[in-house]
């Protein structure tokens, strides 16, 4: 008997956050994370732009160590000054976009990072979406979906307080949007979870831009003076940059 929390029946997975993902991953080929706002759009920006980036799961002392390790640049929150002579690299997709000069980064977050980082090294080949690239994420995996190939679809979700898992409107709906390409593409063999989802997205698509502003991250990142990050995270399909976990722990864009 399959265990029902981890949809081995269906050929197209979803659940949540770091215990879900695990749960869905298990047997899976390919893991897509989603963490709209911020960690795979973020990703994203930094991979069109020719950047290295190894996730983290710990935003601490073990982070710059790591860092120093890789000879990478350090990420720093959205509210901390970089070190000084360093370049301003943060968790922020408006200031990813303005970094020249920077090869690889270490980038953490407890979300979207931390998932991918406890995915490597799974067997799974992981791959970060957001609605930027979700429909060249959805065309990386038609051909391997086609072959056979199970996806399990990651939304990262958010923290509250208490460090307990939230889950948030933006990751479901940017989940939803990379299983609408996928069956737009010819997948078939949908979870239920993996269908409301999609169904999610599809209800929310036309005023996708006021919602992502209007749910509760978007407002907690317009109320921290972070709007722009909303607007560059709401650009659905501008990008077709899929990046992807390579075995040295970074991620760079598909070839």
């Amino acid at each position: 008997m399959t265990d029902p929390h981890g949809q081995q029946e269906h050929a197209v997975r979803l659940e949540w956050g770091p215990t879900g993902g695990t749960a869905v991953a298990a047997g899976a080929d390919v893991a897509v994370v989603v963490d709209v706002l911020s960690f795979t759009t973020t990703l994203t920006v930094a991979v069109e732009r020719g950047m290295a980036v190894h996730p983290f799961a710990w935003k601490d002392e073990r982070a710059g160590e790591h860092a120093a390790d890789l000879g990478a640049v350090l990420a720093v929150g959205r509210f901390e000054e970089p070190a000084a002579g360093l370049p301003a690299v943060s968790l922020s997709a408006v200031a990813m976009s303005r970094v020249e000069g920077v090869d690889r980064i270490v980038l953490p977050s407890p979300n979207g990072s931390a998932i991918c980082a406890a995915l490597a090294g799974s067997g799974v080949a992981v791959v970060g979406a957001c609605l930027r690239n979700r429909t060249a994420v959805a065309h990386w995996l038609a051909p391997r979906v086609a072959d056979g190939a199970v996806v399990a679809v990651v939304p990262a979700g958010e923290r509250w307080p208490d460090g307990s898992m939230r889950p948030g409107a933006e990751d479901l709906w940017g989940a939803g949007a990379v299983v609408d390409a996928m069956v737009r593409l010819g997948a078939t063999g949908l979870s239920l979870e993996a269908t409301h989802a999609r169904d999610a997205f599809r209800a929310a698509q036309a005023t996708l831009r006021d919602g992502l502003l209007a749910c509760a991250s978007g407002k907690e990142l317009v109320a921290a003076g972070f709007a722009e990050d909303v607007e560059v995270a709401a650009g659905l399909d501008v990008s077709d940059v899929v990046p992807v976990l390579g075995e040295d722990g970074a991620f760079r864009a598909a070839r």
